[in-house]
């Protein structure tokens, strides 16, 4: 009869080991998850403020200042302006400028 107590206590001592590496184990991945819950949090706050300033960076009338003031460009006269218009029969196509000819004759 000990010697059946022996094998059952064993076995007891062995279960309750696994219960606690278990648990700790089960506890340390909780932790690991919640850290990498705040970092994924606090990324996507960077990346929301990225996107903000990208899109203030992107702005129209920000680079407009930016060529006139820093890089010096002015705006072209009506006379070097040239209109580039699209062939209407092919959707999709790059548009290309009409090539000029003599007396309109290809």
């Amino acid at each position: 009869m000990t010697r059946v107590n022996l094998i059952l206590l064993a076995l007891l001592i062995v279960s309750a080991l696994g219960t606690v590496s278990a648990q700790h184990t089960a506890r340390r991945l909780f932790s690991e998850l919640e850290r990498e819950q705040t970092a994924q949090r606090k990324l996507v706050i960077e990346f929301r403020q990225l996107q903000l300033e990208q899109s203030t960076w992107a702005m129209h009338a920000r680079i407009e200042k930016v060529a006139l003031t820093q890089l010096k460009m002015l705006m072209p006269t009506p006379s070097r302006v040239q209109v580039v218009e699209r062939d209407a029969d092919r959707v999709g196509a790059p548009a290309a400028a009409k090539p000029a000819t003599a007396g309109g004759a290809r």
